[in-house]
Order: C-alpha cells, then sequence, then structure tokens
C-alpha cells in the first residue's frame, strides 16, 4: 500500500530541511518517488507555505524554524460531486458548516458525471493542499462497475463517499460512507398511499445513481403491505423523457385502475402533472403523487407531497467522519472501525395524494 500522503510530505519536508535546497529531481532518486508524486506532493506544501520553489528546486523558507511545530493545521477538506445542482447543494453546504466550525476550508471540483474526471479532480484537489476526501464518484449505476473507482484505495489520503456505495470486495468498500437510505424513503412513500387507502401503486424512476435502491424498497413495501403488484412498475426511465412518462401514467390510470404514484424525480413530477391533466389524468382525484427528492415539489401549482433526503445532514456527517480519520491519521492512532452511515429520509405531506379514499378506513 502506499505511503500515506501525511507521511510522504514529512520524509519530504525532512530531506528539505536537511539540505536547505535541493533539485527536484535529486529529491525524487533520495526519497524513490516517482516525479508525478513528488510534484504533487511539493505543489501541496508550497501552497501551504512549509516550501519556496526557484528553477526546478525546493528551498526550505528563509526565516522558518523547526518544521512541524506539533500545532495541527487547519483543515482543508476536498470536495468532489457530479453537479453543485440537486440534492449536492445542501450536501457541499453541511460539509462547508462543519470544516469551518473546525477552522478550516473546502476547496471543491466537479465532475459533471464524467468518469474520468474524478481521479483528475483528486489530483487538482490534492495538489491544492486537501488532506482529506469526500466524494461522490460519477457512477451512473450507483456503485462501481469493473475498473471503477480503483482511483481511491490509491490517492493516499483519507476518503469518505457521499450518496454512493460500492459492493463487498472492490476496493471502495474499505472506505467509510454516508448516504441517504432511498429504500425506505421509496417504502415510506408506499406505505402513505396504503394509509390512504391506495392498492395499487405505480412508479416512474429515473435511470440512474439511484434506482437501484428506490425500485428495491418499492416493490419491497408493495409486498410487505400486501398491496396488488402493477405489471411493468417501477417503470425506468431517461430524465426527460417527460412523453413516455406521462404515457405510462395514463395508461396505468385508465387500464389497470392505478390509483397512486411515485415519482423520482420532484423536477420530472412537476412537469409530469400538467401534461396528466392535459390528458384528463387529475391530481390528486385520479392520481395521487409523492415526489422524491423535494427540491422542487412544494412549488409545483398541485403541491407535491415528497421525500425528502436528509441533504444537509449528510454533508454535516461525512464531513464529521472525514474529520475524525484524519486526526486518526494525523495522531497516528488506532482507526476506529470503519462506518456505513445510513440517514433516513422524511415525508413531507402536501396536497398531491388528498384524504383517505372511499373506503380505506
Amino acid at each position: 500500500m502506499r505511503a500515506h500522503v501525511e507521511q510522504r510530505h514529512e520524509r519530504v519536508l525532512e530531506l528539505v530541511r536537511e539540505r536547505g535546497s535541493i533539485r527536484i529531481a535529486e529529491l525524487a532518486v533520495a526519497l524513490d518517488m516517482s516525479a508525478v508524486t513528488l510534484r504533487r506532493d511539493v505543489d501541496a506544501l508550497v501552497v501551504q507555505g512549509r516550501l519556496e520553489r526557484l528553477h526546478g528546486a525546493v528551498i526550505w523558507p528563509a526565516g522558518q524554524g523547526e518544521e512541524p511545530d506539533g500545532t495541527p493545521e487547519a483543515p482543508v477538506i476536498g470536495v468532489i460531486v457530479p453537479t453543485t445542482g440537486s440534492i449536492f447543494t445542501d450536501i457541499v453546504r453541511g460539509v462547508r458548516e462543519v470544516v469551518e466550525e473546525h477552522g478550516g476550508r473546502i476547496i471543491l471540483g466537479m465532475s459533471a458525471y464524467v468518469d474520468t474526471e474524478d481521479a483528475v479532480q483528486a489530483e487538482h484537489l490534492l495538489a491544492g493542499g486537501a488532506g482529506g476526501l469526500i466524494v461522490a464518484p460519477s457512477w451512473l449505476a450507483g456503485a462501481p462497475v469493473g475498473e471503477q473507482g480503483k482511483w481511491l484505495q490509491e490517492c493516499g489520503v483519507p476518503t469518505v463517499l457521499i450518496e454512493r456505495s460500492a459492493p463487498p470486495g472492490h476496493p471502495a468498500a474499505e472506505l467509510d460512507r454516508v448516504r441517504t437510505d432511498r429504500a425506505y424513503g421509496a417504502g415510506r412513500a408506499v406505505a402513505h398511499f396504503a394509509s390512504l387507502g391506495h392498492r395499487r401503486v405505480a412508479a416512474v424512476l429515473q435511470v440512474g445513481p439511484h434506482a437501484t435502491h428506490l425500485t428495491a424498497g418499492f416493490l419491497a413495501a408493495v409486498e410487505s403491505l400486501g398491496l396488488d403488484p402493477v405489471p411493468d412498475s417501477p417503470a425506468l426511465r431517461a430524465p426527460e423523457e417527460y412523453e413516455a412518462m406521462a404515457s405510462y401514467l395514463v395508461d396505468a390510470v385508465e387500464n389497470k385502475q392505478v390509483t397512486a404514484a411515485l415519482v423520482h424525480s420532484d423536477e420530472d413530477a412537476v412537469v409530469l402533472v400538467p401534461r396528466l391533466r392535459a390528458q384528463g389524468i387529475r391530481v390528486p382525484e385520479d392520481l395521487a403523487v409523492i415526489a422524491f427528492d423535494d427540491e422542487v415539489a412544494g412549488l409545483s401549482d398541485t403541491p407535491l407531497t415528497a421525500v425528502a433526503p436528509p441533504k444537509h445532514a449528510v454533508g454535516r456527517a461525512a464531513a464529521e467522519l472525514l474529520l475524525l480519520r484524519m486526526a486518526e491519521s494525523r495522531d497516528a492512532a488506532e482507526p476506529a472501525p470503519r462506518q456505513y452511515r445510513e440517514l433516513l429520509p422524511q415525508l413531507r405531506v402536501r396536497s398531491s395524494c388528498g384524504g383517505a379514499r372511499d373506503g380505506s378506513r
């Protein structure tokens, strides 16, 4: 296993302090490190003000005493997310609050759901001085496939996954992770429908990182509550396939007597409601609707009941866990067991479910 990045930094600092100055090529040979890794470490130490660099050489800063002085540095946390929209706005806000409460700062990288960009962003953030990473990798399946995610075990700093998971045996499964229990959230929605007397519940879900867990929770709840299964449900659709989603729900209501539907995401639900109305399907009179995510659900002309992930709490929990790991590493302490934290979403009831159906009580 590669030496921890902080241990590498100490080796670099020790040798430069002894020599006063040394060329980077000579330093790489003396420390038996690759030039790429050494340049990244030197860049981080220069940014932190612990070294200076001039004409290909590394220089011990003038007037700087013995290094390190034993005082813990303010934490610098790198955060990599696919986008700052959707759920990640509040997650990043939660991370930032905790880090700033500890006197530190975050630096942000975005991958735009490009798998190869995750590692590129990580290298950039580490070069900028990040001592730990919080990452939502661009895994469109929500978990790594094939070689995806191998870089996570090679980045050399404490790392926490957010809103993602890795299967047993995959290297990324050894990392701490914090995520929303979306299976619970889907089941909570189905249970609410059942409490109102709905027996045939459909689901329209986006293809993406969360589809597997939403599907599992939906189907488990239908079975455990003894509801009538709906053929071809959940229906998985790519984002923005609004006409196909609307056609599926209209057909489900007219031909299969479906009376309720779970829709992910809530942006899709907001777009779908007028399309349903244009085809004679009223919400909630003909079809009760619960959205998932609660970013904009309350702003629909018929305010939508929604499952709300604890986004802010996910960010705070991930930051607290990462700071714990960084402290363990700094103090050479025995690490506590790795943690998988799943936070439960809330159901926010609005108008789109209506009241109890006739005969439900």
